[in-house]
């Protein structure tokens, strides 16, 4: 029997220097989901070390898309079903980008009638694309004012096609300035589109609609 026993230990041993040493993200989780072991591939998916992960839930590390998966898990779990359990996913990875995948839930232990615990991996699927920033706000006046400039109008043709004096424009172009913090008019047209003010890719210039209505 002591023979037996060191050679479970031994083959133990094994067992977790290979699950340490694999660079697919793998976590062992009891029935509830939260994490009892995991190795380091799994630990830099979450920007942390592994004995950090112990006790968290892996499904609020990895957010599910559908709760209806996670619900037919659980329920078949509850039965103690033994079929693999595949879970769509997103988390921010340490460099705040937003990724997607698949977790990955395989029921194991030691007899059927033992309550499972779950070896779970993860499966990389790509990153999100980020989400486009607003346009800054400005008034129609300002849009029509700044869409003139980029189509290289002068105070003076602006004035006469807004129907504004000189100095209303200028005040126009004195504010916007000041708000993006620009050093002059060539500067003042590239940060509107850069702050997607104005249309990119439209001759002549144009401000973005939503921002005019």
């Amino acid at each position: 029997m002591d023979a037996e026993r060191a050679e479970g230990v031994r083959w133990r041993n094994r067992a977790l220097m290979l699950f340490d040493r694999v660079s697919v993200p793998a976590a062992v989780c009891d029935v509830y989901g939260l994490v009892v072991l995991a190795n380091p591939a799994m630990a830099a998916e979450c920007g942390t070390t592994p004995g950090r992960l112990r006790g968290r839930g892996v499904l609020e590390l990895f957010r599910p898309q559908e709760a209806t998966q996670v619900e037919r898990i659980a329920q078949a779990l509850r039965l103690r079903h033994r079929s693999r359990y595949q879970v769509s996913v997103r988390w921010r990875a340490p460099g705040g980008a937003e990724r997607f995948g698949e977790l990955t839930a395989d029921p194991v232990s030691d007899s059927v009638d033992e309550t499972p615990a779950l070896l779970v991996m993860l499966r990389v699927r790509g990153e999100c694309a980020p989400p486009e920033p607003e346009p800054a706000r400005v008034t129609p006046v300002e849009g029509r004012v700044l869409a003139l400039l980029a189509g290289g109008a002068t105070t003076a043709g602006a004035a006469r096609e807004l129907g504004l004096s000189k100095d209303g424009v200028t005040y126009h172009l004195r504010r916007l300035s000041a708000r993006w913090n620009a050093a002059n008019r060539t500067e003042l047209v590239a940060r509107a589109y850069a702050l997607g003010v104005l249309t990119p890719g439209v001759w002549p210039p144009q401000a973005r609609p939503a921002e005019e209505g």
